[in-house]
């Protein structure tokens, strides 16, 4: 089983150190992988692909031996491979790179907001396409050598892709000894915290409440078969004016990992992020895992 990195030319060690410590959690061997622009498919008399070409060269193998000395320094406890590719597209090159290596899981970087998750291109393209679950790392992301991850927060909707993601979470924190937490997050309109709101406002957001509690209470007992017991998994409803002050009603922890599936429209084989699912993710303090 592997865990494959796609280094991007501005991204730090934290996305390096994240995803060592997602493959330690789990035993599974670190790929790392750099992709630089592939050559022009047309030679040119005047040399200039050739040239373009070694420099492109040059800058795989620099950050490919600048990913190592990290790795060798920091990542104790994980086995790990570093190299470069070739590629038109970083999105396609590291499909192609993970289906090569049969990668589980594909982890990504963000290049700015300390912290923070900022969606790039190639991070976008695979949350819209790829076969397996993919990754993203927050910005700066640091934790303690040979640290493990100590928690996964599944984002419940309720829907089957939640229930999906909610048991595969499970199985992995079984085998990574992680806890398990079920939160539901939402946005509702600021007079819904007034004293002004209205009786039928306030009712339905009970029964809001009360649905979703049902549901991710039947999701809990579900995974029964796992040898989870429902008082073992923690449950909430987190609502607030925006998706930054809902994901803040819950206490994270420095070793925690949001997980958020798929969207229903999108294909059962491959990922699709829906617009409530990308908003969670940018929102989130801590890193986040997609599933199908």
């Amino acid at each position: 089983m592997t865990v494959l990195v796609g280094l991007g030319p501005q991204d730090d060690h934290s996305t390096i150190e994240f995803a060592a410590t997602l493959a330690r959690s789990d035993g599974q061997d670190l790929a790392v992988v750099s992709v630089v622009p592939a050559p022009w498919p047309t030679p040119i008399s005047s040399g200039v692909d050739k040239e373009y070409a070694q420099w492109a060269a040059s800058q795989g193998k620099v950050a490919a031996d600048r990913a190592r000395a990290f790795i060798d320094t920091h990542c104790t406890g994980v086995r790990a491979e570093v190299t470069w590719v070739r590629g038109r597209s970083a999105p396609a090159a590291l499909q192609r790179e993970a289906a090569r290596r049969r990668a589980d899981l594909i982890v990504l970087g963000s290049s700015r907001n300390m912290g923070r998750i900022a969606i790039g291109s190639t991070a976008d393209a695979l949350l819209h396409s790829s076969p397996i679950p993919v990754a993203i790392g927050v910005h700066g992301y640091a934790a303690p050598r040979g640290g493990v991850i100590g928690r996964a927060t599944v984002a419940f909707r309720g829907d089957r892709p939640s229930h999906r993601a909610l048991r595969r979470t499970a199985e992995v924190c079984q085998r990574a000894g992680a806890s398990l937490r079920v939160v539901t997050f939402a946005v509702t309109s600021q007079g819904m915290f007034t004293a002004g709101v209205g009786r039928s406002e306030r009712l339905i957001a009970d029964q809001w409440v009360e649905s979703v509690t049902t549901e991710q209470t039947r999701g809990v007992k579900a995974l029964a078969d796992l040898g989870i017991r429902p008082g073992d998994v923690e449950q909430a409803v987190a609502r607030g004016a925006d998706w930054t002050e809902a994901l803040g009603q819950v206490v994270w922890q420095p070793d925690d990992v949001l997980v958020v599936g798929s969207s229903r429209e999108g294909r059962l084989t491959r990922l699709f992020l829906g617009p409530t699912g990308s908003r969670i993710v940018r929102a989130a303090p801590v890193p986040v895992v997609v599933v199908r």
